[in-house]
């Protein structure tokens, strides 16, 4: 499709995240460089998002389409190369536009950090994405990129200096700051909710190869981090870190899709780390408490309507502006010689930070031609590393202001 008018459409424009995206976009690529336009359901909505992002804005197209109106998804998706969904949460309104890209050979990708969700479609659409050549990324934001990368940056780098992969990798959260919206609360508390009457599904949200391609040769039993614990690696102790559930399935899965190239007992697990006991099981704790209210109705409703933040709501400009994430990783290969790296994020990781990993990831993805990435390119459903590799490694760190670095003790 490389007539295509776009290079790339942004659906979702006017969503909490889809609005800063659009204004990342709007700021850093007005010049022409990249071909883009702005897409919704509502033409009203859209216009007043062009005026909000002023003259730069002007000459931005606008495309009216309903996440449910498949005729509409069809014909937005026969204008360009790549759709860029920010339309949330996902398993209530994501599965129409699958459907579509993959009929139409369009490429994808989305902020979905829904695990039950990418494996219903792994299971409904990879066959036919696999025939039409759409390649589908899930998980293109602060879930699972700086997870999915750091790994890869890790392993790499292990391979180059001592020749082998590491066979156990963990990632440990040294700080972080930043908020949640509306929309991700919406989409933590429909896990919740569809987990609580469907056991099948909380055996999907368990297994820490529920993304893996079927048939895997995986079996090792993963650490779940769901309690406060210390870690000899890092000498500190640590909490359960919210989005470790979708991060390490999407790291299983990379390992997957390169055909076991990090061990087929390759071990992976994340956690937040803490300054003390205390402090990491009143994490633990807490975190305990939200799921478990998230999963009684009357509770769930409760803290919708007391404290949890609105759809369209989240952090301010200068929350985003002013936040920021530190991720530390620790590998070891089977030979013992073990390696350290870091990711850190300049923005707030799920809104600021996000919008620019996804916009650059965008780019790349609508820009690059096959020859030129890392890895596979057949059409099918893909992680991040395992589509751009090491080439996306390049383009974060200088356009999205994310930094990956060795560690020395």
């Amino acid at each position: 499709m490389s007539d295509s008018e776009f290079d790339f459409i942004v659906f979702g424009a006017t969503s909490f995240v889809g609005k800063i995206l659009c204004a990342y976009l709007t700021e850093h690529y007005s010049d022409g460089s990249v071909k883009w336009a702005m897409a919704g359901r509502s033409a009203t909505k859209l216009e007043a998002l062009k005026t909000e992002l002023g003259e730069k804005a002007n000459l931005v197209p606008v495309i009216v389409a309903d996440a449910a109106d498949e005729q509409q998804l069809t014909a937005m998706a026969n204008q360009t190369n790549l759709i860029v969904s920010t339309v949330g949460p996902y398993a209530l309104y994501g599965e129409p536009l699958v459907k579509v890209c993959c009929e139409t050979g369009t490429d994808y990708c989305d902020l979905t950090g829904e695990t039950q969700w990418i494996a219903q479609m792994l299971d409904k659409y990879q066959a036919k994405a696999k025939a039409s050549g759409a390649r589908i990324v899930n998980c293109c934001g602060f879930d699972s990129i700086p997870s999915d990368m750091g790994v890869l940056f890790l392993q790499e780098k292990a391979h180059e200096q001592f020749g082998h992969y590491c066979y156990r990798v963990k990632m440990r959260v040294k700080a972080m700051k930043g908020g949640f919206s509306g929309g991700t609360v919406a989409s933590l508390l429909n896990v919740a909710k569809e987990a609580a009457k469907d056991p099948a599904l909380r055996r999907t949200l368990t297994n820490p190869y529920a993304l893996c391609p079927a048939n895997h040769p995986f079996f090792a039993r993963q650490a779940s981090n769901n309690k406060a614990k210390y870690d000899s690696d890092f000498q500190q102790w640590t909490a359960p870190f919210v989005m470790a559930s979708i991060n390490t399935r999407v790291v299983h899965r990379s390992n997957g899709l390169l055909e076991a190239r990090y061990g087929k007992n390759f071990l992976y697990d994340e956690a937040m780390l803490s300054p003390s006991a205390f402090k990491a099981k009143a994490m633990a704790y807490g975190l305990g408490a939200f799921m478990v209210s998230a999963a009684v109705g009357p509770l769930r409703s409760a803290m919708e309507s007391l404290f949890l933040p609105k759809p369209g709501d989240g952090p301010s400009p200068d929350e985003q502006e002013n936040g920021f994430y530190n991720m530390h990783f620790f590998g070891e290969t089977a030979t013992g010689q073990t390696i350290k790296c870091k990711v850190t994020g300049d923005k707030d990781p799920g809104y600021g930070s996000t919008a620019k990993m996804l916009a650059e990831t965008a780019i790349f993805f609508s820009q690059h031609s096959n020859d030129e990435k890392d890895s596979c390119t057949d059409g099918g459903f893909w992680t991040p590393s395992t589509l751009f590799g090491m080439p996306l490694v390049e383009r974060l760190s200088e356009k999205a202001g994310l930094t990956f670095e060795l560690l020395t003790d």
